[in-house]
This record gives C-alpha cells, sequence and structure tokens, in this order.
C-alpha cells in the first residue's frame, strides 16, 4: 500500500466522523453504531476486515500492548532484584509503590488520554507515549536512590503507558468487524509476550552487563518495537465531538457503582500475586534466585490463553458468568499458595493463575458494556470504572508489602491470605451482582 493511501486516511475529512475509545472495542463487537443504521449522504466506507494497513494497525496494537501492559506484567522481576538492596535499601512495601503507581498511572491517564485522541491527535499520543517509556527507562539506568526510581519508572514510565494505552483499544474497530475478534486477539497478546520477555531480557543481562546496560538495552528493545506503531497506525475515523471525561448519570447506577468497586477489590488482592510471586520463590528459597526470575515469563505465558480463550466464551455464555467463577480461583490459588513448598507445585500454580487472572483482567470492559444500556457511553462508563479501579492497584501492592514487614520474618502466610481472601471475596461479590440482575438461572447469558 503507497504512502499516498496513508495520506488520503488522514486528510479526508469525510472520513473523520467516528472513533472508538476503550469501551468501544467491546461494542464494535456487540453492536452497530448509529451510523452503520442510518443513511448519510457521505460517510467513510465501510471497515476494510483484512488488506495490508489494516493488519499494519494489528501489528502496531501489538507492539503498543507489548510496551504498556506487557512492561507492567514485568514488574514483579523487578520487586525481586530491588528486594535485595544492591540499588537501594527499602521495605517491601515503599519498593512496591513504584509497580503500583507505574500501573495507576497506566489506568488514570489512559481515562484523560481519551478525548484527545477523539480530537485525532494519535500520532502526539504515540510519540508522547513512546518518549515516556524510552526516556523513562534510560533515566532508570541512572538511578542509584528510591526517589529516582520512583519517579522514573513508576510515574514517566506509567505516564508514557497511560498515553498508548487509549490508541491500544481503540484503532481496531475501526479497521475491523467480521475479523475483529481475531485481530483484537492477535494485538491483546502482545501483553503477554512483552510480560514474557522483559523479564528474561532483565535476569540474563543484569548478571554479565549490570541492571543500567540491562535496564538501557531494555529501553532500546522499547524503541524499536514503538517505533513500528508511530511507523504503521493511522487513524482512521475520529468523531464529530470528542466524549466527556465523566457520565454523572453512572453514579446514580447502582450495579455500575457496585461492578466498579468489586473490580477494585478483585485488583487489589490480584496485584499482590503479581508483584510478589516472584519474590517469594526466591526469600521463601523454594527456587533459586535464576529461576525465581522465571516465574512471572511462566505466570505470563499463562495469562496469553487466559486473555482470549475467556473472553471468546463471553460471546455465548456472558461474562458475568465468567468473571465471578475466575475471580474466585485466583483467590484460592493465592491461599494455595500458603502450603507450597516445592518448585513443581509454584509452577503449577503460577501457570494456573497466570490463566485465570488474564481473564481477570480481561472480562471487565465486557462486564461493562452488559452494564451499559447506552452503548454511545461506553467508552466513558469505562474510562471512568478503571480510573477508580487505579486506586485499588495502588492500594494492593502496598498493603502485601506492610504484611510482609510486619514480621521479624516474612509473612508470607499473611500476604497469601490477604491476597486470595480479597479475590475470594469479589468473586462472591461478582456472583452477587449477576444474580441481582439476571437471576439464578446458569443458562441465562449473563
Amino acid at each position: 500500500m503507497s504512502q499516498s493511501t496513508y495520506q488520503d486516511i488522514e486528510k479526508d475529512p469525510n472520513k473523520n466522523i467516528s472513533s472508538t475509545s476503550q469501551g468501544d472495542v467491546v461494542s464494535a463487537v456487540t453492536s452497530n453504531t448509529q451510523e452503520d443504521k442510518s443513511p448519510a449522504v457521505q460517510g467513510p466506507p465501510p471497515p476494510p476486515n483484512g488488506g495490508l494497513i489494516a493488519w499494519l494497525q494489528v501489528l502496531g496494537g501489538f507492539m503498543l500492548f507489548f510496551n504498556t501492559w506487557g512492561i507492567l506484567n514485568a514488574f514483579g522481576v523487578y520487586q525481586t532484584y530491588y528486594e535485595q538492596g544492591t540499588l537501594f535499601k527499602e521495605s517491601s512495601s515503599n519498593i512496591s509503590w513504584i509497580g503500583a503507581i507505574q500501573a495507576t498511572m497506566l489506568l488514570m491517564v489512559g481515562f484523560i488520554t481519551g478525548p484527545i485522541y477523539d480530537r485525532g491527535k494519535l500520532r502526539w499520543l504515540l510519540i508522547i507515549g513512546s518518549f515516556c517509556i524510552v526516556f523513562g527507562h534510560m533515566m532508570l539506568s541512572l538511578c542509584k536512590t528510591f526517589g529516582e526510581v520512583l519517579c522514573a519508572q513508576g510515574f514517566l514510565v506509567g505516564i508514557g503507558a497511560g498515553c498508548l494505552f487509549v490508541p491500544c483499544v481503540a484503532i481496531l474497530p475501526t479497521y475491523f468487524t467480521t475479523k475483529l475478534g481475531a485481530a483484537l486477539g492477535i494485538a491483546v497478546s502482545g501483553s503477554s509476550v512483552g510480560g514474557i520477555i522483559y523479564p528474561i531480557v532483565l535476569d540474563r543481562l543484569i548478571g554479565p552487563l549490570g541492571f543500567d546496560w540491562a535496564t538501557r538495552i531494555i529501553g532500546f528493545i522499547a524503541l524499536a518495537t514503538l517505533l513500528i506503531p508511530i511507523t504503521v497506525m493511522r487513524q482512521r475515523v475520529t468523531p464529530p465531538k470528542a466524549r466527556s471525561l465523566i457520565d454523572w448519570t453512572a453514579l446514580t447506577d447502582p450495579s455500575y457503582i457496585f461492578f466498579v468497586f468489586t473490580t477494585l477489590i478483585a485488583f487489589m488482592g490480584l496485584f499482590v500475586l503479581l508483584f510478589y510471586i516472584s519474590y517469594f520463590a526466591s526469600a521463601a528459597r523454594i527456587t533459586d534466585s535464576t529461576m525465581a526470575m522465571y516465574i512471572v515469563p511462566i505466570l505470563n505465558a499463562g495469562s496469553v490463553f487466559g486473555r482470549t480463550i475467556p473472553n471468546a466464551l463471553a460471546d455465548k455464555v456472558g461474562p458475568f458468568n465468567l468473571i465471578a467463577p475466575c475471580c474466585t480461583v485466583v483467590g484460592i490459588l493465592m491461599l494455595c499458595m500458603i502450603a507450597i513448598t516445592s518448585q513443581a507445585s509454584l509452577i503449577v500454580v503460577a501457570v494456573l493463575s497466570g490463566f485465570f487472572s488474564g481473564a481477570l483482567i480481561g472480562l471487565p470492559p465486557l462486564c461493562f458494556v452488559a452494564l451499559t444500556k447506552d452503548k454511545s457511553m461506553i467508552g466513558t462508563r469505562i474510562g471512568m470504572g478503571f480510573g477508580i479501579i487505579g486506586f485499588g492497584v495502588l492500594c494492593g501492592g502496598p498493603a502485601g508489602g506492610a504484611i510482609i514487614a510486619n514480621s521479624a520474618d516474612f509473612d508470607w502466610t499473611g500476604l497469601w491470605a490477604f491476597g486470595g481472601a480479597t479475590a475470594v471475596f469479589a468473586g462472591v461479590m461478582y456472583s452477587a451482582l449477576r444474580v441481582a440482575k439476571w437471576g439464578v438461572k446458569l443458562q441465562i447469558r449473563a
């Protein structure tokens, strides 16, 4: 496809009449837009559902997920390294603030950048977000104190990921309809692949090169992979006006409020698992230090299937019929961590936890769709919801670290009891909401 074709897509104002944001990814799968239903004198051609440009957007989306959620999924390895005290000496709770702030920035900044994307500023979001991620890693390689690491890795990389989060999910529904499920599945898998590759790169390079150069090389990998979406991604359509940041009617919707609060609790427990499973393997001497670094990639390998299979099943059985049991299983697996004493059992739990935690991360957008009557507000409601859910992420890791430090020895039982009980409780709350909205019959798609 020629460069002039790209330019035509960008310059033709008749093609810029609708857009999607975080929630529109799901609504594009489940319903047609109003523009599709009503006749128009002039309008954009239907999504190509294939072709070079369309599949290049999938490649770009894969790289964006690779460098946003993929980097976030790798933080457990950084937690393990920082705990060794080589770079600085801080408590587990303080160290976890780095990853917690990084995740919170991704969710909250992504909420704010939705209207910016709607105004056709895709290229600016890609450039600014990529710069922040790469520059953040280069600054991280120079850091010597906890405060410096918090600013570089927590805030700078987190803000960059937040700028890229909306393009991750907003582009593909404008290029695909019939093949959207496959396109999204390929793109989203980038988060799990990043969570596999980045920890392995860090572990393999810290020994021979040191933390500084290992971190710089990760920054160069991010730079090389982020140049791909900057080069190939093109915003096909934009709406006549940007969506609002807040839907005030959502605050009077009990089901919506209950779901957001439940997911906040679920993520509080989930990030205990993501932050501490690698450190647990090393500090409890269940594995050696090298194998401990590979527990996070193993967990993320399981999440490749957890982010795709349950979402595909949700089209047939409904997201609430899946998210409640998946959340409960995540909690039970964390409670099982209390009894783990061998490397083999830890690997089994890591794989299973990866699958069900991947489902727990992937299903909430579909749940928001099921709870939203006015589909035009899906993007706003999901943005609001994840902005609030981010506070659960902000609390989960530091709370777990405080539990560990509240003992002369590591209180692993208390840590896994906290994470497991929190997730199980959230699973019960999901079940209660499902029954309240759709009744007790299991055959109902909910």
